[in-house]
């Protein structure tokens, strides 16, 4: 393991193929401020211009939160100055909360693990993640109506997506907490491990993932991603199509031939 990147905000390790970002606020429970949130996009570029990061890894430092989600001292001072017009210029037309909840498109496998509370924004920082790990101890809420508003960094949009419209609305409605036992059982989380274990379970898994063919996982997740807006004909041939184009790539004549050669694949992403 080495330090490839790191802020006092945010920490960016290489190890192999997987990158390891950690929000490191601890005494601000890992929530995000400007200048953290700014560092995040930042990494999250980096990551997506490396050649040799396969997959990432998202936590929090400490054991007590992933990320509560914004700093809202220092988000509802700079609003509270704006006009609706510059609020809507600055925010909706930016980068998402965290880098990769809205127009960062990030084609490499993302997992997040959540080792505690996922709050807010930082909820959904993890529902934009691919695959989501937790530790016992993760709780997890849409709490934007005890304030006054409604998740607005893809909560509405994702969190459907992953857990189906009745567990949905009734994480964001209520605002209510889950715990990792719940979570698990709606599928807004793949699998629990103890705290501990869970930063490594998670690169653990990563180096799995990282092992495998790069373009054929950025191909299959653009489909899963795009073909939920399709008709049922539309998605089929969006799959077809994007299979054709793995057809015409180096990797696909790796893979068949580690195959045939009962032998462990190279893959290069070519």
């Amino acid at each position: 393991r080495n330090i490839w990147y790191m802020e006092d905000d945010i920490r960016y390790e290489k190890h192999g193929r997987v990158r390891l970002v950690t929000i490191n606020r601890t005494k601000h429970m890992n929530s995000l401020d400007f200048s953290a949130n700014d560092k995040l996009v930042e990494v999250w570029k980096e990551f997506l211009n490396d050649k040799d990061a396969r997959v990432a890894v998202i936590t929090g430092s400490g054991d007590k939160a992933f990320c509560a989600g914004a700093d809202l001292k220092s988000y509802t001072m700079n609003y509270a100055t704006q006009t609706a017009t510059e609020f809507r210029e600055q925010y909706t037309e930016s980068l998402g909360f965290g880098g990769i909840t809205r127009g960062l498109k990030v084609n490499k496998p993302i997992i997040a693990a959540i080792n505690g509370y996922a709050i807010s924004g930082g909820l959904e920082i993890a529902e934009a993640c691919d695959i989501r790990f937790c530790s016992p101890n993760a709780k997890f809420a849409h709490q934007d109506v005890n304030w006054g508003f409604h998740p607005c960094d893809g909560g509405c949009v994702r969190l459907p997506q992953i857990v189906g419209i009745g567990n949905a609305l009734e994480m964001i409605l209520s605002g209510e907490q889950i715990d990792a036992e719940h979570a698990l059982r709606i599928g807004l989380v793949n699998r629990i491990y103890p705290l501990p274990d869970l930063v490594s379970s998670s690169l653990k898994y990563a180096e799995v993932l990282s092992s495998r063919a790069p373009l054929a996982q950025k191909y299959a997740k653009d489909v899963v991603l795009k073909s939920g807006d399709m008709s049922l004909q539309d998605a089929l041939r969006l799959e077809s199509r994007s299979f054709y184009d793995l057809g015409q790539t180096d990797d696909l004549d790796e893979g068949t031939t580690a195959f045939r050669e009962k032998r462990i694949a190279d893959f290069k992403g070519e």
